[in-house]
């Protein structure tokens, strides 16, 4: 029913092992972490004194605190055509059709923050090109120079290379981003799928705990996803360049590669749509 990349719009306080609980019971009995998300991603953006902290016993306050989700995500130009707090609050009481209409609603709305939030990260990166478009081949260059500088030899060709999925490759960019982060004694060789899995849940570890925003599940690295692979780099890169005040030199940036997006995979030879604003 739903996209894998649907469904990881991953913050620490969301576990992605159980996200489709998480999912379903957002707006049924955890409005106040989607407030929290919120505030987290967009700073003053909730009126925490109209909202109502749980265990919340009085439905109208449900409510108050649904209808100020909504509100958020309507500035934010989400699309949520008829939707009010009262109807995700009064779902919860429709058993298979409030259930489903839920289940719905928060993945749709979940989705188009996610969304958001990964246009925001390719816009603010562009801030740090002096203007210039930040193109995949910026992201890529970026990333295989960082780990060179770094000492290690491990590249990627693209962001669809194979050779990713076993995860090394992101482990040594996060350590010649932040050298001490990474226990390598934690890190396996990738050769079996469960090692591979071992190292892709080590990445989302490791990048959220320097500050990094995740969108991705340890499924996306093992399946090099192209699309959250790329996000996931350009995460890394942000996180880089707000630390350090670096930012892409002239030199490496390529004329004629494809512009980052994130409605569709991003080409090896095609342009790609450009992401919007």
């Amino acid at each position: 029913m739903f996209s894998l990349s649907s469904k990881c719009f991953a913050f620490p306080e969301i576990s992605s092992s159980c996200w489709i609980l998480f999912g379903f019971h957002l707006f049924c009995a955890c409005r106040w972490v989607m407030l929290e998300v919120l505030d987290k991603l967009f700073p003053g953006t909730v009126n925490w004194k109209q909202a109502n902290k749980p265990p919340i016993k009085m439905p109208f306050k449900k409510v108050e605190n649904c209808n100020q989700v909504i509100n958020i995500g309507k500035d934010l130009n989400f699309s949520l055509v008829n939707v009010a707090g009262n109807d995700v609050v009064a779902g919860n009481k429709k058993l298979i059709v409030g259930k489903i209409f839920l289940f719905t609603f928060s993945n749709t709305f979940l989705w188009q923050l996610m969304r958001f939030s990964m246009l925001q990260l390719l816009k603010n990166l562009r801030s740090y090109s002096h203007g210039k478009e930040i193109t995949d081949a910026d992201i890529l260059n970026w990333a295989n120079n960082k780990v060179k500088k770094s000492g290690r030899t491990t590249q990627m060709e693209s962001f669809k290379d194979k050779s990713l999925s076993n995860g090394v490759f992101f482990l040594e960019l996060l350590t010649a981003v932040e050298p001490r982060v990474v226990d390598w004694n934690l890190v396996t060789k990738g050769e079996t799928d469960e090692d591979k899995k071992s190292n892709a849940t080590y990445i989302i570890s490791v990048a959220r705990k320097i500050g990094c925003s995740i969108f991705l599940l340890p499924e996306d690295v093992i399946e090099v996803n192209q699309k959250m692979i790329l996000t996931l780099t350009a995460s890394i890169m942000y996180f880089c360049l707000q630390q350090q005040g670096e930012g892409p030199d002239d030199s490496d940036l390529a004329s004629e590669v494809s512009r980052l997006s994130v409605d569709g995979s991003v080409s090896d030879a095609a342009p790609s749509p450009q992401a919007e604003d």
